[in-house]
Order: C-alpha cells, then structure tokens, then sequence
C-alpha cells in the first residue's frame, strides 16, 4: 500500500478560536484526525502527520517558509509515495506555485490543501479535503503540485482563490481542472505532466531578492511607479485586459524603460488582472509600447505564479 505524508504548516482548517480570533493551535488536528474512523478504512492510503512548526496563517508566510516545505519534501520524497500540504488559502496559490518551481524534477504528487471552516466547526469542509487529497496523492499518477479544495483538483502554478466564504474558493482561469471528484474520481490524463527526472538532494538560497507586484489602477502616479522600481529586481505589472497599460504622455513608460535599460536591470513581467485570458503586446498600442519599454510578456501566468516565479529564478537557487 502507498504511503502519504500530511505536512500541516497552518491555516483556518487548523485553528482555533482565541481572545484575538482564530489562531493555528497545534492540538486541533491531531485531535480531529484521531476521531476520524474513515481514515484507517483499507481503501485509503496509509499516512503519516507531521507538523512544520512554527504553525502559521498563510497570511505570514514568506518566501523562507516556501523554502521549509520545500526541504521538507525533499528530506522525505524517498520514504512516501506522495505528499498532502495543509495550508491556509490566502496564499495557498503563492506556495504551490513556489513549490512547483522549487520543486523540479518531480516525480510524485503535492497536494496543497485547506478549509474555508476549522477542523471545529460543525460545517467543516476540512474533513473531505483532507480525506480526498490523501487519496489522491496515495493512489493517481500526477507528478505535480496542486490544489485540491471543493471537489476539483487544480494546478498549483495555475490557480487563484476567487471567494473567501463559499467552499468553491479557487479556480484556474486558464486550464480545466486535472482531476473532479464526485461519486468517481476523473483524472483528465491529457492534461498531466510527464514525471521528472527526481529531486534535488537539498535546496538553499543564496540571496534574497526585492520582488514586487504592482496591481495597475487609473491616476496611477510617476512618482509611485518610480518608488516600486527603485531597487527592485523584479517587478510583476498587474495591467488591464490584454496587458494594456496607460501610455498618454509618455511619463510612465519612460520610468520602465529607465529601469529595464539600466546597469542592473529591473526584470518587469506583464500580466492580467483578469482571472482568464493571455496578455498580447502586439494588438493594442499601450501594450506595444510595453514591449518597447523592455517589458517581458507573462501571456496567461497568474500574477501569483508570476510573482514567485521571478523570486525563485532571482534566488541563485543551488542543486546540490
């Protein structure tokens, strides 16, 4: 029989409620998990829990704990069959698209999961997740990181959350689902990734990068975007539509080009705001004068995988 490791780093289907609202509290899953008879049935795979402690809301994650789960998956890829990664949702997205790219050469399932209500709550939607995802990652074929929340099976670098109360939290814009479950589980097998080559032995970063994101809005002013620029490494432009971008006057598009054209160059990617759809900076003439400006097309990234993406590429990240 397969085995799973269940990696909890935090999140609301964790939590419990304190003085100061909910909080992760490290007793709340193992408590729930133990009165969970559904768990030792022989259809599902075996498993084992670990904390990666410290516990967190997914709203004080950093790019450091992105690299912590990562090694911590690395340490382990010998001994399981695959990998269940309870997390909170507000950024959920940003760790599995970190972890896609940190991960290379992935030959197993990491599945990201979490809840809209705690482990607590009579409501929980925590308990199929969890259930759900540890047999998805015990017994498919899907050598790569995802989100599984509300009966769908999403591509981590692919998702974003779209609802911070229904249970259908997140969607994929830009791809169909890679597996539905319902009454049968429905892998869509064309959509899958080849498996890698394996694992690095371990990860580490050299450095850490000044990446930001800048979500375009009308009366955006020079001296903002001159502010996000200066002394940044990486800059994703969050514009309209397509990828366009306001361009009367010129003032605007002469802050990128100052930077993309200088001695240490900004690295500036231009994606959508939309949930779906590709940036074409060769229809509209803002857009085209993006390109000019040395402004790198991201075509249909989210902004989110564009974002760490950039952070992982500027990292020096070192294979050893």
């Amino acid at each position: 029989m397969s085995r799973v490791c269940v990696l909890h780093v935090g999140g609301t289907i964790g939590m419990a409620a304190s003085p100061d609202g909910l909080v992760p509290q490290r007793e709340v899953l193992e408590r729930y998990l133990a009165s969970m008879p559904e768990l030792q049935r022989p259809d599902v795979p075996k498993h084992h829990v670990e904390l990666l402690e410290p516990l967190l809301d997914s709203a004080d994650m950093a790019p450091a704990d992105w690299l912590r789960i990562a090694k911590a998956i690395v340490a382990r890829d010998a001994e399981f069959d695959g990998f269940v990664v309870l997390h909170g949702t507000d950024t959920m997205t940003h760790t599995a698209s970190a972890l896609s790219f940190l991960l290379r050469g992935l030959r197993k399932p990491v599945i990201l999961t979490g809840a809209q209500l705690s482990l607590e709550h009579v409501r929980t939607d925590g308990r199929e997740h969890i259930v759900t995802s540890i047999i998805l990652a015990g017994t498919t074929k899907i050598p790569e990181v995802c989100i599984y929340f509300a009966d769908r099976l999403l591509r981590g670098n692919r998702a974003q959350k779209i609802h911070n109360t229904h249970f259908l939290a997140f969607d994929s814009g830009n791809l169909a689902p890679l597996a539905t479950v319902g009454a049968r589980i429905d892998v869509a097998d064309h959509l899958i990734r080849k498996p890698g080559a394996g694992l690095p032995i371990s990860l580490k970063f050299e450095r850490e990068p000044q990446v930001v994101a800048l979500r375009v809005f009308p009366g955006l002013s020079r001296v903002l975007l001159d502010t996000v620029l200066e002394g940044a490494d990486g800059v994703v432009l969050e514009t309209y539509g397509a990828g366009t971008f306001p361009h009367r006057g010129g003032a605007l598009l002469e802050s990128i080009r100052r930077a993309t054209s200088a001695a240490q160059p900004t690295v500036v990617v231009n994606v959508s705001q939309c949930h779906g759809g590709v940036v074409d900076q060769a229809t509209y003439a803002s857009s085209r004068a993006l390109a000019d400006a040395g402004v790198v097309s991201g075509v249909d990234m989210t902004p989110e995988a564009a974002l760490t993406k950039l952070y992982c590429l500027f990292l020096s990240l070192i294979h050893i």
